[in-house]
């Protein structure tokens, strides 16, 4: 009985074409349901609050957005499925961003409150000095 020789001439060739081929069925098909979810975080976080409080990251996820769309349209759907997930991301920071803001807003506002509330408490108790009080002789 004879064993097939593997390093028979052509077999390399077919190899490559194998391969080439199998390389083809691995492109990336297009992120469509990416770029609906990014779509949507975008849109979500496009409120007047955000745009004031992280207009800056709000602005990334906005032109990775762009981006993704554009990679789509250059039909490079691995760079679009990127950007569209970096947008995605991006517009969560951009709507955290803004809730650590208004939280900041809130504790400065309750250490304002409570410092206002002190002084109002030290101007209406009495002292414990006896010689403090209205009417002790000095």
């Amino acid at each position: 009985m004879r064993t097939p020789n593997p390093y028979q001439p052509g077999a390399p060739a077919l190899a490559t074409v194998v391969l080439l081929m199998l390389g083809g069925c691995a492109s990336a098909p297009m992120p469509s349901t990416k770029l609906a979810e990014a779509e949507a975080a975008v849109h979500q976080a496009s409120t007047t609050d955000i745009r004031e409080n992280a207009p800056g990251e709000l602005q990334v996820a906005v032109g990775e957005l762009a981006g993704a769309h554009q990679a789509v349209t250059d039909k490079d759907y691995a760079r679009a499925d990127r950007l569209a997930e970096q947008a995605q991301l991006d517009a969560q920071i951009a709507e955290l961003h803004a809730q650590s803001a208004h939280s900041h807003k809130a504790a400065q506002e309750s250490q304002d409150a409570a410092g206002a509330l002190r002084e109002e408490i030290d101007r209406n108790t009495p002292s414990s000095n006896p010689t403090d009080q209205p009417g002790t002789p000095r």
